[in-house]
């Protein structure tokens, strides 16, 4: 029973992960904030952000996956989603990004782990 409530907690934790990253895409991309932390020229921030916003949408699906596996108590949900997670972590860190494999591709895998434990 424990168990089940770390997995839960942990895919929560991602779903919030991936909410903040809606906000980031979809609000912030091409504002201080955004720029900065995705060191981004203003002219690339600016022609980029109808991308960005689609991939922030995108990271709103995922979040709201997993807040229906949670919270709907579906952890055959929960574990599609975190898939969709990691796979899309493991793209992001080797086309885009490294770092995104440590802050998608990993945090998902530890979820998806502690879910598939807990059944």
């Amino acid at each position: 029973m424990a168990f089940r409530i770390l997995a839960d907690v942990l895919v929560a934790i991602i779903a919030l992960l991936h909410l903040g990253f809606l906000v980031l895409e979809m609000f912030f991309w091409d504002h201080h904030v955004g720029r900065q932390l995705f060191r981004l020229e203003p002219e690339f921030a600016s022609q980029s952000a109808p991308l960005a916003a689609n991939q922030g949408l995108y990271n709103g699906f995922l979040a709201a996956g997993l807040l229906w596996g949670v919270l709907g108590a579906r952890t055959d949900v929960s574990i599609f989603f975190l898939c969709c997670v990691v796979v899309a972590g493991i793209y992001g860190g080797l086309s885009v990004k490294r770092s995104i494999l440590y802050l998608q591709a990993l945090p998902g895998l530890v979820a998806l782990a502690a879910v598939l434990l807990a059944r």
